[in-house]
């Protein structure tokens, strides 16, 4: 009885840890950082294969979810734009023997709005679909599946460019500094 009942409340539990991780993903991405290659190269390796998933996800989605890829390549773009947007807008302090950086609040900011907005509306169309699904539409379909796949993949977008402009950067300062 009591493994049940853990089995049950596990998900519960996640879900009320949610709001938790989002606010600590804010305060670690808007925090001072050094630029560590090694650091660099795993989050963008880590980052390289999360968005090859990602993209045979949506393929895979995009037989039951019309327009679920294309969904997923428009977020990827619109997450790149907001890459090199955060570059740009990142505070960078260069000294002979190190780079850091501090990105952006805002943009850090935007993007976890988005994750936050997109992860309530899918509940809320979730529960509505479930609740109320006609006849002829799919609960997959109508849950707004093809938005969460944009949405993740906005996220997704966004890193992969920083992540690779932060590597670029961290090659010139080593060529012009060590």
């Amino acid at each position: 009885m009591p493994l049940l009942l853990i089995l049950l409340l596990l998900p519960l539990v996640f879900v009320v840890l949610i709001p938790i991780s989002l606010l600590q993903r804010y305060r670690v991405g808007t925090s001072r950082r050094p630029a560590r290659r090694w650091v660099v190269t795993l989050n963008l390796t880590a980052i390289a294969l999360s968005i090859a998933f990602f993209l045979a996800g949506a393929a895979l989605t995009n037989v039951w979810v019309p327009n679920a890829f294309s969904y997923t390549l428009a977020g990827l773009a619109m997450g790149g734009v907001l890459g090199v947007l955060g570059l740009a807008l990142s505070r960078w302090e260069t000294t002979p023997r190190s780079l850091h950086y501090t990105p952006n609040r805002w943009l850090v900011l935007a993007i976890t709005l988005v994750v936050l907005i997109r992860l309530l509306y899918g509940f809320w169309r979730a529960w509505e679909a479930w609740r109320f699904n006609p006849e002829e539409t799919s609960w997959m379909l109508a849950s707004g599946a093809a938005g969460s796949l944009a949405a993740g993949a906005i996220v997704l977008g966004y890193y992969f460019v920083y992540w690779f402009g932060l590597r670029a950067r961290l090659k010139r300062h080593r060529r012009t500094h060590g």
